[in-house]
């Protein structure tokens, strides 16, 4: 049995190089550590504020921890408004437009990016250059389809316009071409369709994009404000922030208690839905390649 000997200039090299890692560490953290700060603290200033009375939320110079808690905001919150209508409304249009968006994009993912036929590379340029349109530009036009559409004033108004959008279709197109394309040729050789192929192969092994894909829909349709107000016509059709933008604002002044207290309410759907698909959203931006 033969023993290696490292060279002792070597050992205080490797040690050197370790001591000025831990060394570099902190300043690395320091800046690191302010920055959280920096995003996290307009939240600790939301939540601080929804259990605060309107003169302390006022109050210059603001205080953080609350001197005074009280609940009052959230029962004016909830004495204003339906809540109950406008939270079934937020969850009706959320879940039906993240629903549309696993189905029609990962589809139209899997075609663009395993299927040969003509006129996929035009199609998916076509995607890639209404990625660059702004969401105004296409307000209008939008309207003005659903309204000929007879659909303002209903959740399928709020739903059927984004059931599919090219950011979807892209990510999901981006993720399968990284698949490997033995699995999908051995599934056609055993006699598999196209439709069998996508939902026992494809699906399965794209968790990960679906995962991130439903997050940021979720995340999008829930907090969207302009089109549901523009297009519901009475509270019946709210969503959570429209109805919370209304109740909030009176005739002088915005109530800002109410208005923290709802940001808050509308916030932990959000935050569940993160924290139970948070392994497949990182995995899944981690993984989708841009090939």
């Amino acid at each position: 049995m033969t023993t290696t000997t490292i060279d002792p200039a070597v050992q205080k090299s490797v040690r050197r190089r370790r001591i000025r890692q831990e060394w570099g560490r902190p300043w690395l953290y320091l800046p690191l550590t302010g920055l959280l700060l920096l995003m996290v603290t307009p939240f600790l200033w939301m939540l601080s504020g929804a259990f605060k009375p309107e003169a302390d939320i006022r109050k210059i110079p603001p205080d953080l921890i609350p001197t005074r808690p009280t609940l009052t905001n959230f029962q004016e919150l909830f004495g204003s408004l339906d809540f109950t209508r406008m939270f079934a409304n937020s969850v009706i249009v959320a879940l039906a437009v993240t629903a549309g968006n696993l189905i029609f994009c990962s589809m139209l993912g899997y075609a663009l990016a395993k299927l040969e036929f003509r006129g996929r590379r035009a199609v998916f340029t076509v995607v890639i250059a209404t990625l660059m349109v702004p969401g105004l530009v296409t307000f209008v036009p939008l309207y003005v389809l659903v309204a000929n559409m007879k659909l303002t004033g209903s959740l399928l108004g709020l739903i059927l316009p984004f059931l599919a959008t090219p950011f979807g279709v892209f990510l999901m197109r981006q993720f399968i071409s990284t698949l490997p394309d033995e699995l999908v040729d051995a599934a056609r050789v055993d006699g598999c369709r196209e439709l069998a192929i996508f939902w026992k192969i494809i699906l399965p092994l794209a968790k990960p994009a679906l995962a991130t894909l439903g997050i940021i829909t979720f995340l999008g349709s829930w907090n969207n404000f302009l089109w549901p107000l523009v297009v519901a016509q009475n509270e019946s059709q709210y969503t959570l922030p429209v109805g919370l933008a209304l109740a909030s604002s009176g005739q002088d002044f915005t109530r800002f208690g109410i208005l923290l207290a709802g940001a808050v309410v509308v916030l932990l759907p959000v935050t569940i839905v993160f924290l139970l698909f948070r392994r497949h959203f990182v995995a899944g931006i981690a993984t989708t390649g841009l090939k």
